[in-house]
């Protein structure tokens, strides 16, 4: 985030949001002449996935990626940027960048490729949601931003998607600024909640920036300000008839729905109609169905009941399975922060760099956990589908598509077994993920509006088999990878590694 010195000297470049050994690293492929693609350069691909859903679920919604655009298309090192760099120091106290390096830097334009599945789109573990093809040390300083950017808006989209399915068709309202991981978590968890399928937000500035619909009602301390309780609403009437939700638990909630039922008689003899009331505390199962019987009995069927309060999805739905009567739902700290999970645990990780002759020397990370291994290759998403159903995804290696049937491998995981086989036809429905979205740093096409992008975020929630979508233990979706890229694997495991050591003859 800006600082206030940074907006009160004009300075407004997000170039150094990194972390620092991307920039050392930069140096480092510098000083090796490996700073632009070409004969000395060196071409690489990078993928940004993760390695397990958030909150214990069966999907994820990719969201965040014209953020990422946005700040890939403008990145550029500043004078500003580069004095600052000037000033970091090594172990022996000299400047740590050699000025030469930071010239390069600040002449650098970024050429990359990037390939992206859509925003509002259900993604699965180990899958790429981002592909980043170019010259291997400006892959390498994208790195962070583009983690830092789409990690926490697909978190907060994911979590939206929950609370959407839970309210089963109520709207669902986001009001957790005041809550939020400080002005930017605000506004980037605003837009993502937006994606994910809530349909309004608190956040004005998210309003404003995003075309979010805005919505609001008045805090108890309105209530409080006044004399009485009644007066309160009056007064919150003749100001705004045409936004009155009152708030009626700032001292006992059925007493304060029978206020707000007398400011509505009023409001309707003057020709408005009032918006409905809100409960923030107390057993809402109960409160409600009083609320809904008193409102009901005075004439106001169409007055809606807005809950709010620590909500999540599990508590929707629990509240919705005993009958509470509460018809939209404000949902703040649990959604804008993404709780009960701090982040997404989103990596972004080399696959392959080709070589001076132009052919691809393919990479892969191993490890002794085997949910930390990667694949190789320049990885794309084979979505496979029955009618308006999603039925698994295959990964590929785009270099070198199968050319007969498709024969995948289930990939494992937490809670996800690895091996199981499935064939699909050549002629199965399909249809590749990963999208160009920029060639060497040209913008291929407009990104969607906001609103499209939360349409296919519905669209794909309705294309997803139920029990995929289940709050607690969800059915796990068929992510798999291709036969040839499972042989290229195993064959890079082999090489790195070295042949099995030989097993002594029993004596």
């Amino acid at each position: 985030m800006l600082t206030m010195a940074d907006a009160e000297s004009g300075d407004r470049s997000q170039a150094l949001l990194t972390d620092l050994y991307q920039l050392t690293m930069a140096q480092g492929y510098w000083a090796q002449g490996h700073w632009e693609s070409g004969t000395k350069g060196r071409e690489a691909v990078f993928h940004l996935f993760f390695r397990q859903h958030p909150f214990q679920g069966g999907f994820t919604i990719a969201a965040g990626l014209q953020p990422a655009i946005e700040f890939v298309r403008g990145l550029r090192y500043h004078d500003s940027d580069l004095a600052y760099l000037e000033t970091i120091r090594g172990n022996d106290g000299q400047p740590l960048f050699e000025r030469a390096f930071l010239d390069a830097l600040g002449a650098l334009e970024f050429r990359c490729d990037l390939d992206a599945v859509p925003e509002g789109t259900a993604v699965f573990p180990r899958e790429p949601i981002v592909r980043v093809r170019g010259p291997l040390p400006q892959c390498q300083l994208l790195e962070t931003p583009l983690l830092t950017i789409i990690n926490f808006q697909t978190l907060i989209a994911t979590k939206s998607a929950r609370v959407f399915l839970a309210a089963a068709g109520d709207p669902v309202m986001e009001f957790g600024l005041r809550r939020a991981q400080g002005t930017d978590g605000g506004l980037a968890a605003s837009r993502a909640a937006f994606i994910g399928g809530c349909s309004a937000t608190s956040n004005v500035l998210a309003g404003k920036r995003y075309g979010v619909p805005v919505k609001g009602t008045h805090a108890h301390s309105w209530v409080m300000s006044f004399e009485s309780e009644a007066e309160s609403f009056d007064a919150c009437a003749r100001a705004m008839p045409n936004n009155c939700i009152f708030l009626v638990d700032t001292y006992d909630t059925i007493e304060g729905v029978k206020k707000a039922i007398e400011a509505s008689k009023k409001l309707a003899r003057q020709g408005h109609r009032v918006a409905g009331i809100r409960l923030d505390s107390g057993d809402l199962v109960t409160l409600s169905i009083a609320a809904r019987d008193l409102l009901d009995q005075a004439g106001f069927p169409g007055a809606v009941i807005v809950g709010s309060g620590d909500l999540d999805e599990h508590r929707i739905a629990d509240l919705k399975s005993r009958g509470c009567k509460i018809g939209v739902w404000g949902v703040g700290t649990r959604l804008a922060t993404g709780h009960p999970d701090g982040s997404l645990g989103g990596v972004y990780k080399l696959a392959a760099i080709r070589d001076a002759n132009g052919d691809w020397n393919h990479k892969l990370k191993l490890s002794d956990d085997p949910v930390k291994r990667t694949l190789p290759g320049i990885q794309q998403v084979r979505r496979f589908g029955s009618g308006d159903r999603h039925i698994a995804d295959v990964i590929f290696n785009e270099a070198s598509p199968p050319v007969g049937d498709w024969v995948s491998f289930a990939l494992g995981g937490p809670g996800r077994k690895s091996g199981r086989k499935r064939t699909f036809g050549r002629q199965a429905e399909a249809k590749n993920l990963l999208a160009p979205i920029l060639r060497a740093g040209d913008l291929v096409d407009d990104c969607p509006a906001l609103d499209q992008v939360r349409q296919h975020t519905l669209d794909e929630l309705e294309r997803l088999a139920e029990p995929v979508k289940r709050l607690v233990d969800p059915e796990v979706y068929h992510v798999g990878v291709e036969s040839g890229l499972r042989e290229l694997e195993q064959d890079l495991i082999r090489r790195v590694r070295g042949p099995a050591p030989r097993q002594s003859a029993p004596r």
